[in-house]
Protein backbone atom coordinates (compact mmCIF):
# COMPACT_ATOMS: atom_id res chain seq x y z
CA UNK A 1 0.00 0.00 0.00
CA UNK A 2 1.50 3.59 -1.01
CA UNK A 3 2.30 6.38 1.47
CA UNK A 4 -0.77 8.13 -0.07
CA UNK A 5 -3.74 5.37 0.51
CA UNK A 6 -2.10 4.80 3.75
CA UNK A 7 -2.74 8.55 4.51
CA UNK A 8 -6.05 8.71 3.01
CA UNK A 9 -7.75 5.81 4.94
CA UNK A 10 -6.21 7.45 8.14
CA UNK A 11 -8.20 10.89 7.39
CA UNK A 12 -11.05 9.25 6.59
CA UNK A 13 -11.40 7.28 9.72
CA UNK A 14 -10.51 10.42 11.68
CA UNK A 15 -13.09 12.17 10.00
CA UNK A 16 -15.69 9.27 10.35
CA UNK A 17 -15.16 9.02 13.93
CA UNK A 18 -13.63 12.61 15.29
CA UNK A 19 -16.48 12.94 18.00
CA UNK A 20 -14.95 10.02 19.19
CA UNK A 21 -11.13 11.02 18.78
CA UNK A 22 -11.99 14.30 20.18
CA UNK A 23 -13.23 12.81 23.17
CA UNK A 24 -9.99 10.96 23.65
CA UNK A 25 -7.75 13.86 23.25
CA UNK A 26 -7.94 14.94 26.61
CA UNK A 27 -6.84 11.62 27.76
CA UNK A 28 -4.04 11.80 25.91
CA UNK A 29 -3.10 14.91 26.40
CA UNK A 30 -3.28 13.88 30.25
CA UNK A 31 -1.27 10.51 29.83
CA UNK A 32 1.24 12.34 27.69
CA UNK A 33 1.71 15.22 29.88
CA UNK A 34 2.02 14.28 32.90
CA UNK A 35 2.69 10.51 32.88
CA UNK A 36 5.09 9.91 29.88
CA UNK A 37 6.99 13.11 29.60
CA UNK A 38 7.77 13.40 33.22
CA UNK A 39 9.50 9.89 32.79
CA UNK A 40 12.56 11.74 31.11
CA UNK A 41 13.25 13.04 34.37
CA UNK A 42 13.85 9.79 36.00
CA UNK A 43 17.41 10.22 34.68
CA UNK A 44 18.16 12.42 37.94
CA UNK A 45 18.53 8.62 39.75
CA UNK A 46 21.76 8.30 37.92
CA UNK A 47 22.98 11.66 38.42
CA UNK A 48 23.94 14.05 41.58
CA UNK A 49 21.19 16.25 40.90
CA UNK A 50 21.67 20.05 41.04
CA UNK A 51 18.78 22.30 40.75
CA UNK A 52 21.11 25.52 39.59
CA UNK A 53 22.90 23.19 37.13
CA UNK A 54 19.61 21.54 35.91
CA UNK A 55 19.32 18.12 34.95
CA UNK A 56 21.64 17.79 31.91
CA UNK A 57 24.24 19.75 33.72
CA UNK A 58 24.29 17.44 36.89
CA UNK A 59 26.95 15.18 37.56
CA UNK A 60 26.53 11.60 36.58
CA UNK A 61 27.24 9.50 39.76
CA UNK A 62 25.99 5.94 38.00
CA UNK A 63 24.48 3.32 40.93
CA UNK A 64 26.06 5.40 44.07
CA UNK A 65 22.24 6.41 45.25
CA UNK A 66 21.02 3.29 44.61
CA UNK A 67 23.71 1.66 46.63
CA UNK A 68 23.27 4.21 49.39
CA UNK A 69 19.68 3.20 49.57
CA UNK A 70 20.52 -0.76 49.99
CA UNK A 71 22.80 0.10 52.05
CA UNK A 72 20.38 2.32 54.33
CA UNK A 73 19.49 1.38 57.48
CA UNK A 74 15.83 1.92 57.11
CA UNK A 75 16.20 -0.72 53.79
CA UNK A 76 14.61 -3.78 55.21
CA UNK A 77 11.75 -1.89 57.26
CA UNK A 78 10.16 0.38 54.21
CA UNK A 79 10.03 -2.66 51.95
CA UNK A 80 8.80 -5.11 54.37
CA UNK A 81 6.45 -2.73 55.60
CA UNK A 82 5.37 -1.77 51.77
CA UNK A 83 4.55 -5.75 50.91
CA UNK A 84 3.14 -6.47 54.23
CA UNK A 85 0.62 -3.39 54.21
CA UNK A 86 -0.25 -4.88 51.04
CA UNK A 87 -0.45 -8.77 51.40
CA UNK A 88 -2.89 -8.13 53.90
CA UNK A 89 -4.79 -5.62 52.09
CA UNK A 90 -4.65 -8.34 48.74
CA UNK A 91 -5.58 -11.46 51.48
CA UNK A 92 -8.59 -9.22 53.34
CA UNK A 93 -9.12 -6.35 51.06
CA UNK A 94 -9.58 -7.87 47.59
CA UNK A 95 -11.98 -10.38 48.38
CA UNK A 96 -14.40 -8.12 50.11
CA UNK A 97 -15.67 -6.50 47.53
CA UNK A 98 -16.32 -9.88 45.63
CA UNK A 99 -18.00 -11.49 48.66
CA UNK A 100 -20.16 -8.10 48.57
CA UNK A 101 -21.21 -8.60 45.31
CA UNK A 102 -22.33 -12.05 45.47
CA UNK A 103 -24.41 -11.19 48.95
CA UNK A 104 -26.10 -8.59 47.38
CA UNK A 105 -26.66 -10.78 44.24
CA UNK A 106 -28.57 -12.91 46.52
CA UNK A 107 -31.05 -10.30 47.90
CA UNK A 108 -34.06 -10.55 46.59
CA UNK A 109 -35.76 -7.29 48.29
CA UNK A 110 -35.12 -4.17 45.98
CA UNK A 111 -35.38 -1.44 48.30
CA UNK A 112 -33.32 -3.10 51.51
CA UNK A 113 -30.29 -3.64 47.98
CA UNK A 114 -30.62 -0.56 47.32
CA UNK A 115 -29.56 0.60 50.75
CA UNK A 116 -26.83 -1.31 51.67
CA UNK A 117 -25.54 -0.38 47.88
CA UNK A 118 -26.07 2.67 49.21
CA UNK A 119 -24.45 2.73 52.33
CA UNK A 120 -21.37 1.17 51.08
CA UNK A 121 -20.76 3.21 48.41
CA UNK A 122 -21.08 6.75 50.26
CA UNK A 123 -17.22 5.91 52.08
CA UNK A 124 -15.63 6.10 48.45
CA UNK A 125 -16.90 10.15 48.48
CA UNK A 126 -15.19 10.67 51.68
CA UNK A 127 -12.13 12.51 51.18
CA UNK A 128 -8.66 10.81 52.03
CA UNK A 129 -8.01 13.94 54.44
CA UNK A 130 -11.41 13.66 56.15
CA UNK A 131 -11.13 9.81 56.76
CA UNK A 132 -7.90 10.52 58.46
CA UNK A 133 -9.56 12.96 60.80
CA UNK A 134 -12.13 10.47 61.63
CA UNK A 135 -9.48 7.75 62.41
CA UNK A 136 -7.40 9.71 64.58
CA UNK A 137 -10.33 11.39 66.59
CA UNK A 138 -12.32 7.86 67.21
CA UNK A 139 -8.92 6.10 67.89
CA UNK A 140 -7.54 8.67 70.22
CA UNK A 141 -7.20 8.06 74.02
CA UNK A 142 -10.43 9.97 74.80
CA UNK A 143 -12.20 8.96 70.97
CA UNK A 144 -15.29 7.47 70.86
CA UNK A 145 -13.90 4.20 70.75
CA UNK A 146 -11.66 4.71 74.01
CA UNK A 147 -15.09 6.30 75.62
CA UNK A 148 -16.66 2.86 74.64
CA UNK A 149 -13.69 0.52 76.24
CA UNK A 150 -14.05 2.28 79.25
CA UNK A 151 -17.65 1.95 79.43
CA UNK A 152 -16.98 -1.58 79.29
CA UNK A 153 -14.68 -1.58 81.64
CA UNK A 154 -10.74 -1.59 79.65
CA UNK A 155 -8.45 0.55 79.57
CA UNK A 156 -8.38 3.62 76.57
CA UNK A 157 -5.22 3.79 74.70
CA UNK A 158 -4.14 6.07 72.18
CA UNK A 159 -4.31 3.15 68.88
CA UNK A 160 -3.13 5.79 66.33
CA UNK A 161 0.24 5.36 68.68
CA UNK A 162 0.88 1.97 68.71
CA UNK A 163 2.97 0.58 65.95
CA UNK A 164 1.22 -3.26 66.45
CA UNK A 165 -2.33 -1.62 65.42
CA UNK A 166 -1.42 0.61 62.46
CA UNK A 167 -1.21 -1.91 59.62
CA UNK A 168 -4.93 -3.33 61.09
CA UNK A 169 -6.32 0.11 61.43
CA UNK A 170 -4.97 1.59 57.49
CA UNK A 171 -6.32 -1.87 55.96
CA UNK A 172 -9.49 -1.84 57.95
CA UNK A 173 -10.75 1.41 56.88
CA UNK A 174 -9.37 1.04 53.23
CA UNK A 175 -11.90 -1.85 53.06
CA UNK A 176 -14.67 0.87 54.82
CA UNK A 177 -14.04 3.20 52.13
CA UNK A 178 -13.86 0.76 48.80
CA UNK A 179 -15.32 -2.25 49.08
CA UNK A 180 -18.68 -0.77 47.97
CA UNK A 181 -17.39 0.98 45.02
CA UNK A 182 -15.52 -1.99 43.97
CA UNK A 183 -18.21 -4.42 44.12
CA UNK A 184 -19.76 -2.37 40.79
CA UNK A 185 -17.58 -4.51 38.36
CA UNK A 186 -18.20 -7.95 40.05
CA UNK A 187 -22.06 -6.53 40.51
CA UNK A 188 -22.16 -5.60 36.20
CA UNK A 189 -20.22 -8.88 35.80
CA UNK A 190 -23.16 -10.92 37.57
CA UNK A 191 -25.97 -9.10 35.44
CA UNK A 192 -23.50 -10.64 32.61
CA UNK A 193 -24.30 -14.18 33.33
CA UNK A 194 -26.96 -16.11 31.42
CA UNK A 195 -30.10 -16.62 33.86
CA UNK A 196 -30.95 -19.64 31.68
CA UNK A 197 -27.59 -21.55 33.30
CA UNK A 198 -29.56 -20.90 36.92
CA UNK A 199 -33.17 -21.97 35.48
CA UNK A 200 -31.27 -25.42 34.47
CA UNK A 201 -29.29 -25.68 37.36
CA UNK A 202 -32.27 -25.26 39.13
CA UNK A 203 -34.03 -28.01 37.27
CA UNK A 204 -31.21 -30.30 37.82
CA UNK A 205 -31.56 -29.74 41.61
CA UNK A 206 -28.29 -27.53 42.40
CA UNK A 207 -28.97 -26.06 45.64
CA UNK A 208 -27.56 -22.46 46.15
CA UNK A 209 -24.06 -23.04 47.04
CA UNK A 210 -23.93 -25.67 43.90
CA UNK A 211 -24.85 -22.62 41.56
CA UNK A 212 -22.84 -20.50 43.12
CA UNK A 213 -19.84 -22.79 42.75
CA UNK A 214 -20.14 -24.19 39.23
CA UNK A 215 -22.05 -21.21 37.78
CA UNK A 216 -21.14 -17.84 39.92
CA UNK A 217 -17.74 -17.95 40.44
CA UNK A 218 -16.40 -19.30 36.94
CA UNK A 219 -18.68 -16.78 35.64
CA UNK A 220 -16.70 -13.74 37.70
CA UNK A 221 -13.22 -16.11 36.89
CA UNK A 222 -12.39 -13.50 33.79
CA UNK A 223 -12.52 -10.80 35.47
CA UNK A 224 -11.63 -11.41 39.20
CA UNK A 225 -8.28 -12.80 37.07
CA UNK A 226 -8.19 -9.40 35.36
CA UNK A 227 -8.32 -7.05 38.76
CA UNK A 228 -6.10 -9.64 40.58
CA UNK A 229 -3.28 -9.12 38.51
CA UNK A 230 -3.42 -5.13 38.68
CA UNK A 231 -3.80 -5.86 41.84
CA UNK A 232 -0.41 -7.59 42.45
CA UNK A 233 1.26 -5.09 40.02
CA UNK A 234 0.73 -2.37 43.10
CA UNK A 235 2.01 -4.83 45.54
CA UNK A 236 5.38 -2.01 46.04
CA UNK A 237 3.07 0.34 45.68
CA UNK A 238 1.11 2.18 48.87
CA UNK A 239 -1.00 5.30 48.43
CA UNK A 240 1.41 7.47 50.37
CA UNK A 241 -1.62 10.34 51.16
CA UNK A 242 -3.09 9.03 53.95
CA UNK A 243 -0.24 6.91 55.96
CA UNK A 244 1.82 10.73 56.07
CA UNK A 245 -1.98 11.72 57.52
CA UNK A 246 -1.92 8.71 60.11
CA UNK A 247 1.59 7.80 60.86
CA UNK A 248 3.96 9.62 63.21
CA UNK A 249 7.58 8.87 64.19
CA UNK A 250 5.92 6.45 66.87
CA UNK A 251 4.25 4.60 64.45
CA UNK A 252 7.29 4.52 62.29
CA UNK A 253 8.22 0.87 63.00
CA UNK A 254 5.50 -0.19 61.09
CA UNK A 255 3.67 2.72 59.01
CA UNK A 256 6.74 3.77 56.61
CA UNK A 257 7.24 2.59 53.15
CA UNK A 258 8.65 3.49 50.41
CA UNK A 259 6.81 5.93 49.02
CA UNK A 260 7.19 8.20 52.60
CA UNK A 261 10.37 7.19 52.62
CA UNK A 262 10.74 8.78 49.14
CA UNK A 263 8.57 11.59 50.19
CA UNK A 264 10.67 12.45 53.44
CA UNK A 265 13.91 12.44 51.05
CA UNK A 266 12.86 14.03 48.10
CA UNK A 267 10.74 16.83 49.51
CA UNK A 268 11.37 17.42 52.85
CA UNK A 269 15.15 16.82 52.91
CA UNK A 270 15.29 18.06 48.86
CA UNK A 271 17.29 14.87 48.24
CA UNK A 272 15.60 14.85 44.17
CA UNK A 273 18.29 12.14 43.37
CA UNK A 274 17.99 10.01 46.28
CA UNK A 275 14.54 10.12 46.06
CA UNK A 276 14.15 8.98 42.26
CA UNK A 277 16.29 6.06 42.15
CA UNK A 278 14.23 4.75 45.44
CA UNK A 279 11.06 5.60 43.47
CA UNK A 280 12.70 4.13 40.28
CA UNK A 281 13.68 0.75 41.90
CA UNK A 282 9.89 0.99 42.95
CA UNK A 283 8.85 1.19 39.53
CA UNK A 284 10.65 -1.52 37.98
CA UNK A 285 9.75 -4.01 40.91
CA UNK A 286 5.77 -3.40 40.04
CA UNK A 287 6.51 -4.02 36.73
CA UNK A 288 8.52 -7.33 37.12
CA UNK A 289 5.62 -8.32 39.45
CA UNK A 290 2.52 -7.17 37.40
CA UNK A 291 4.56 -9.41 34.24
CA UNK A 292 4.94 -12.34 36.35
CA UNK A 293 1.31 -12.27 37.28
CA UNK A 294 0.01 -11.63 33.89
CA UNK A 295 1.94 -14.75 32.70
CA UNK A 296 0.76 -17.11 35.93
CA UNK A 297 -2.78 -15.58 35.46
CA UNK A 298 -2.47 -16.69 31.54
CA UNK A 299 -1.06 -20.37 32.53
CA UNK A 300 -3.48 -20.90 35.19
CA UNK A 301 -6.72 -19.17 33.99
CA UNK A 302 -6.29 -18.62 30.50
CA UNK A 303 -6.87 -14.99 31.25
CA UNK A 304 -4.31 -11.62 30.82
CA UNK A 305 -4.17 -8.22 30.27
CA UNK A 306 -2.07 -8.25 26.89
Amino acid sequence: MDPLSRSQRIARELARNRSVYVMLAPVLAYFIVFQYVPMAGAIIAFKDFNPASGIHGSPWVGLDWFRQFFDSLFVGRVISNTILINVYDVLVGFPAPIVLALLLNELTGTRFRQFVQTVTYLPHFISVVVVSGMLLDFFARDGVIGQIVASLGGTPQAVMNDPDWFRTVYVGSEIWQSVGWGSIIYLAALAGINPTLYEAARIDGANRWQRLRHITLPGLLPIIATLLVLRLGQMMTVGFEKIILLYNPATYETADVISTYVYRHGILDANYSYAAAVGLFNSAVAMVLLVVANKLSRRWSGTSIW
